[in-house]
């Protein structure tokens, strides 16, 4: 199925604005929250600014030419796609670990994060064949437990390259994906059980995930040790007030908070923001969530709807971890910021899936 794209309609000008918004603001905060920690390491204060700049737009050029591309073209290659995932996956782990995991493939003049790519494959995989499944999905083996084998060998794979977070977030994508076509509360309950229960042993079986969890609980029984990040995220965030310090006036930023533009740069957003910057943000993510279910439902077709839904959930899932890590709420793990922390091939592939979602908000049911 192909259209013309003179036929198409206009874009989500709200999701389009908002995913704009929310890049913009995240090379303004990398920059601020990177600037002192570039200076001291690469002599440099525009050191990372410079590379998320060209990344946001690089992103943005393959943003607009994915929104001229119909979405349904994509279909014909998911099998391509899932082979090239699989073979990135496993070549990241010929790589020397960085900080105790291998998530990256060095290309020289850039690093690319397979990690990123396997979220979407999933989605793509399970739009194309959900699609034909119809009320079969309701069965479990026949139904469920083909995407479960699929979205958890490559979730596999990502762990073994030690990324728990995102093989996590592949999986709770699933299962959204699953409930909104339709499966029965009962599977998906005993498959939420199940992965909740992997996840648990993962993080006992993993002294560093088990010693996370332990100081989640109180951070300051060890606050020059493990609890370190968190309790430095939390001082920033406190500081932070109701207004905030002000744009490039963080204190933690320098050398206190580790890497602060990356995992971790939404506690700057606390500190020289405030409250009020924080809520903005958190503001334009739900406004996402909103436009993007919209889109997902009034599109003309199913695979059209399954593409939307997964492209919206692993945005808000990776933005409300993040977030509930940052202020404490769960147990600290590696997931960045959407559109904000610092990460080219993170921001890249998310501008990607921006193009597909937007190109499907112009060929919703209610527009001709």
């Amino acid at each position: 199925m192909k259209k013309n794209d003179s036929k198409m309609g206009q874009i989500d000008f709200i999701l389009f604005a908002t995913i704009m918004i929310l890049v913009a603001i995240g090379v303004v905060m990398v920059y601020s929250a990177s600037s002192y920690y570039a200076a001291f390491k690469f002599n440099d204060p525009e050191y990372f600014l410079k590379k998320q700049l060209m990344w946001a737009v690089v992103g943005s050029i393959f943003m607009v030419v994915a929104i001229k591309i119909d979405y349904h073209i994509i279909k014909k290659y998911t099998g391509i796609i899932m082979l090239i995932t699989m073979a990135l996956l496993l070549i990241v782990l010929a790589f020397p670990a960085v900080n105790g995991a291998k998530r990256w493939i060095p290309l020289g003049f850039a690093n690319i994060q397979p990690s990123e790519i396997a979220k979407y494959t999933v989605v793509l995989f399970m739009a194309k064949s959900l699609e034909r499944k119809g009320e079969k999905v309701k069965e479990f083996f026949k139904g469920i437990c083909p995407y479960l084998l699929v979205s958890g060998f490559y979730a596999g794979l990502v762990l073994l390259g030690s990324n728990l977070s995102i093989a996590a977030v592949i999986m709770i994508v699933t299962v959204i994906i699953l409930f909104a076509v339709g499966a029965k509360i009962s599977h998906l309950f005993a498959i939420g059980s199940s992965l909740v229960a992997a996840v648990g042993a993962l993080t006992i079986l993993e002294p560093y995930r088990l010693a996370r969890l332990m100081n989640f609980r109180d951070p300051f029984a060890d606050s020059q040790g493990k609890g370190y990040q968190l309790v430095q995220s939390l001082l920033a965030l406190g500081s932070g007030g109701v207004t905030g310090a002000g744009i490039g006036q963080s204190r933690q930023k320098c050398l206190y908070i580790p890497e602060p533009h990356t995992d971790f740069i939404f506690a700057i957003i606390g500190e020289e923001l405030g409250l009020i910057g924080c809520a903005f943000i958190m503001l334009l993510f739900v406004i996402f969530v909103w436009r993007g279910i919209k889109t997902a439902v009034t599109s003309k077709d199913m695979y059209g709807t399954i593409l939307g839904i997964g492209i919206t959930s692993v945005i808000a899932i990776q933005a409300v971890i993040n977030i509930a890590v940052v202020t404490g709420s769960m147990p600290v793990t590696g997931v960045p910021l959407p559109f904000i922390s610092y990460g080219g091939s993170a921001l890249l592939f998310n501008m990607v899936a921006m193009g597909v979602l937007l190109n499907l908000s112009r060929q919703t049911a209610n527009k001709s």
